[in-house]
């Protein structure tokens, strides 16, 4: 479904389409249009989420969707408006989720369905939750309608790799957490960089402006931390992935200069990061299969994007690189409005 322009002086339906990281929330606010489209209004940021299983999972997950909701909502003229109308009518017409930590098929997405529809004062059959590499896949290639094949690839402060072949067959590599899984993140950057400066600091290898850089950089305006400070602070409740992910610029950055530790962190972390993309194109029999990276790490890593394209190119010499058609909140206000559709026809 295309976004669209309305000539009808009705009042919309609304339609929220969110992309629910670990480091942040975004929410789009669409209106309906005729003939199956829809119109952006705005966009709104709140907080991250974990996994739902995670202390305080349910509550941080509820509490980000709702603030991204609110300031979409300010964002289209619409601050500070009941989701639900004096009618008892909810403000929203349908929602699309895509979030980390949910699996598809799971009963941590009906966990994550139940949580939304609450949230957001939904019935449960309007809104759609989903892992957000399923709205980002659904949004890269949506010029294709909901069967298009290719693979996503998302390194944010996770990472994920996500494909669809011609047959509406799907698999999927990595996304089991920081804990299990080292393949590509900014998480991974900042946590293995993190790892080298203590090495570093108890004379396993030779110190450098690693060391120096990444713990002024996780010390911030508290001043020079000692390595037993750096072992609490990572422990610390609340660190978690995303603190570590707040130090890949800081490695990108020594790479870019030049520092051989740090670019041998990148290096290393993109070439696990290419062979998410590789597992996924051998499953699903892609020799030669559009590849769409997103994420904070390749849009905003300069020198991590370019060595992961080097080893997409030696590992996968068929992928072709594409930009996205649509975002992941693209292919959340699909899923929206899919659901949306279904639900009319069914006179619900």
């Amino acid at each position: 479904m295309a976004e669209g322009r309305s000539n009808s002086g009705a009042p919309p339906e609304l339609l929220a389409g969110f992309d629910a990281g670990q480091t942040h929330t975004t929410c789009r606010l669409a209106a309906v249009q005729p003939g199956r489209s829809w119109r952006v209004l705005a966009e709104g940021q709140g907080p991250g989420v974990s996994h739902l299983e995670a202390a305080g999972g349910e509550e941080r997950f509820s509490h980000a969707l709702r603030a991204s909701l609110q300031a979409a909502l300010s964002g289209a003229g619409l601050a500070g408006a009941p989701l639900l109308a004096a009618a008892g009518a909810p403000l929203l017409a349908a929602a699309g989720v895509g979030a980390s930590g949910i699996e598809h098929g799971s009963a941590v997405q009906q966990r994550g369905q139940a949580l939304a529809a609450a949230a957001l004062q939904l019935p449960a059959e309007h809104v759609l939750v989903t892992g957000d590499e399923r709205t980002a896949l659904r949004g890269a290639f949506a010029a294709d309608g909901p069967a298009g094949a290719g693979i996503v690839v998302i390194s944010g402060t996770g990472c994920i790799a996500l494909g669809r072949d011609g047959r509406g067959r799907e698999h999927r590599c990595g996304g089991w957490g920081w804990l299990l899984d080292q393949a590509g993140s900014a998480c991974d950057l900042g946590r293995d960089a993190l790892a080298l400066s203590l090495e570093m600091a108890d004379g396993r290898r030779p110190d450098n402006d690693l060391r120096p850089a990444l713990w002024q950089a996780l010390a911030g305006e508290s001043g020079v931390v000692t390595a037993q400070q750096v072992k609490a602070m990572v422990v610390a409740p609340g660190f978690g992935a995303a603190g570590f992910a707040r130090l890949a610029p800081c490695v990108e950055a020594l790479a870019a200069a030049g520092d051989a530790d740090a670019l041998a962190v990148l290096q290393r972390s993109a070439g696990a990061l290419a062979a998410l993309v590789r597992g996924v194109a051998a499953a699903l029999d892609l020799e030669q299969p559009r590849v769409c990276g997103q994420g904070g790490a390749l849009c905003h890593l300069p020198t991590f994007a370019a060595a992961y394209r080097q080893a997409l190119a030696a590992g996968l010499p068929g992928a072709t690189v594409v930009e996205a058609t649509g975002d992941a909140c693209a292919g959340a206000l699909s899923l929206a409005a899919e659901r949306l559709a279904t639900e009319q026809l069914a006179g619900r």
